[in-house]
C-alpha cells in the first residue's frame, strides 16, 4: 500500500491523491489529513506505519520532509515530489493564521511548530537508493537545488519549468510504479 503525505496547508483528498488512486487503485493508496503540529503529524504517521502494510511513501513538499524521516527510520522506499528540505526556515513566513487550500478552513501555524520540525531534520541521507526524487526547476516556493544536494545519488527526474504543485504528476506514475516494484527493502 502507498501512503501519501501531503504538503503544508493541503489535505489528503487532493489532486495528487486522485491521480495516485486512479493509477494504483483506490484501496492501494492511503492519504489521510495530517495534523498541523509536526510532533502530532509524526506520531500520527508512525501509528499508520505500525498498523498498515505500507511499501511506498509518497511525500510532497512538507510531506516529503516527513516522508524522508520515515524512509530513514524504516527503510521504506520513498518518492519525494518537490520536497521541503528545511521547512523550519521556509515556513517562517506562514506563522499566524492560514487557510487550507482544499477546504478554505482557517488554521494557525505556530512559531513552536518551526522548533518541532527541527526535531526531525536529517543532516544526511544514509541510502539515497531508497528515494525517487521528482523535481521541477520552476518550483516557485522551494529551491530545487537544495533537494538535489541533499538526495544526491537518488533516482532523479529533474524537469525544466513546472511549479511547486508538480502539476504533471500523471506523466510520472509509471516511473513511480517501476521504482516501487524494482526492489523491496527490509524494514528494521
Amino acid at each position: 500500500m502507498i501512503l501519501y503525505l501531503h504538503g503544508f496547508g493541503s489535505c489528503g483528498n487532493s489532486t495528487k491523491t486522485a491521480l495516485l488512486k486512479r493509477y494504483f487503485g483506490d484501496k492501494q493508496v492511503y492519504a489521510p489529513d495530517l495534523p498541523i503540529s509536526p510532533i502530532q503529524a509524526i506520531a500520527f504517521v508512525e501509528k499508520i506505519l505500525n498498523e498498515k502494510e505500507i511499501d511506498l511513501l509518497v511525500g510532497s513538499s512538507l510531506g516529503g520532509f516527513y516522508a524522508s524521516y520515515f524512509c530513514e527510520k524504516y527503510k521504506i522506499k520513498t518518492v519525494l515530489i518537490n520536497p521541503s528540505t528545511e521547512p523550519f526556515e521556509t515556513l517562517k513566513p506562514y506563522v499566524g493564521m492560514n487557510t487550507y487550500w482544499c477546504s478554505g478552513e482557517p488554521f494557525e501555524w505556530k512559531e513552536a511548530y518551526l522548533e518541532e520540525l527541527k526535531l526531525y531534520r536529517l543532516d544526511t541521507v544514509k541510502d539515497s537508493s531508497r528515494y525517487l526524487l521528482l523535481l521541477q526547476k520552476g518550483d516557485e516556493v522551494l529551491d530545487y537545488s537544495k533537494a538535489l544536494e541533499k538526495y544526491e545519488g537518488a533516482t532523479l527526474s529533474l524537469e525544466e519549468g513546472g511549479n511547486h504543485r508538480f502539476e504533471n504528476l500523471n506523466e510520472h506514475l509509471k516511473e513511480i510504479e517501476k521504482f516501487r516494484d524494482h526492489a523491496v527493502y527490509d524494514r528494521l
